[in-house]
């Protein structure tokens, strides 16, 4: 599959909220996940950008993401809280996210330049003024980098890692800021890219630093300068694009993941691959997105 802007159907599995796609480079394989549906696909990606799934694992609840370990474990950003998933043995809870109360739920997330998992969080019912970004470190414990967001959604960082970007999507913008990948310290946020049309979703970066922006209700990923402005528009059969990843051992297949979530019965019958997973091979490659370090374990005492 040479370089080209079009987009092709890499996978016909329908989901209600496709989303999070992830390349796992231990298993070499494409992890994504219906989050409403609560499972985690995993697939073989081929050389002609299209994706043979192997299997799939449920989880109670939603699922907002995923992302894989060191070791080949998995981080599982549950309905409120965010478990380990290891290659062998039981699950076991890392940190609640969302305390009882008001209904919300875990939403998109991903790894800083240094392996700490971020995630963010989605109202369920009409407050939704107080969404967090929250980041789990060595530790165990989160600290809260957003309180006041409408709907926390996608994250990319620049090549040096030194800017992270992060979605807010009612508000329809990408924010900006500095970031220290060492220590976690983050600078103040600014508007980077504000849009008038569509909402935007899950983001990830290229190697020359661009950002590739899923449209929800557009069906559109665009790829926007490090100056914040449009480059290229790819066009996605299915009206609600729900985030992107690159994908392969060159990083140079770009992963999409559509919803029939919020479509009616006529905009389903205009877009019937609505909520199935695409691809398409952009000439510049992806990002690496560091995997998961895990919580390191606690020394031991001398006794």
């Amino acid at each position: 599959m040479t370089a080209t802007d079009s987009v092709i159907l890499a996978n016909p599995t329908t989901c209600e909220l496709g989303e999070g796609p992830v390349w796992d480079p231990i298993r070499e394989v494409v992890h994504w996940v219906d989050i409403r549906r609560g499972v985690v696909f995993s697939g073989r990606l081929d050389d002609h950008g299209r994706v043979t799934l192997v299997d799939h694992v449920s989880f109670p609840g939603t699922v907002g993401a995923v992302a894989v370990a060191e070791d080949g474990s998995w981080i599982v950003a549950g309905s409120h809280t965010l478990t380990l998933h290891p290659t062998s043995g039981s699950t076991r809870e890392l940190a609640r996210v969302i305390p009882t109360g008001r209904p919300r739920r875990t939403n998109d997330g991903k790894p800083d330049p240094a392996g700490r998992f971020l995630i963010g969080t989605l109202s369920l019912d009409d407050d939704s003024e107080h969404e967090v970004l929250t980041r789990l470190d060595d530790d165990g414990t989160l600290t809260t980098i957003d309180d006041d967001l409408t709907l926390s959604n996608g994250l990319a960082w620049s090549p040096d890692g030194s800017i992270m970007y992060s979605v807010d999507t009612v508000r329809r913008v990408v924010y900006a800021r500095s970031y220290d990948a060492a220590t976690g310290a983050t600078g103040d946020r600014r508007a980077h890219i504000a849009f008038d049309e569509g909402y935007p979703d899950g983001m990830c970066s290229d190697a020359a630093g661009y950002l590739w922006i899923a449209m929800w209700g557009r069906g559109e990923v665009r790829r926007y300068t490090p100056a914040g402005d449009l480059e290229q528009t790819l066009r996605v059969p299915a009206p609600n694009v729900s985030s992107v990843a690159f994908a392969g051992a060159e990083l140079d297949t770009l992963i999409i993941t559509t919803a029939t979530q919020d479509l009616t019965e006529d905009q389903l019958a205009a877009a019937p691959l609505s909520g199935k997973l695409f691809s398409a091979r952009p000439a510049v490659p992806g990002l690496p997105v560091p995997l998961w370090r895990g919580i390191p374990a606690k020394p031991k005492e001398n006794p």
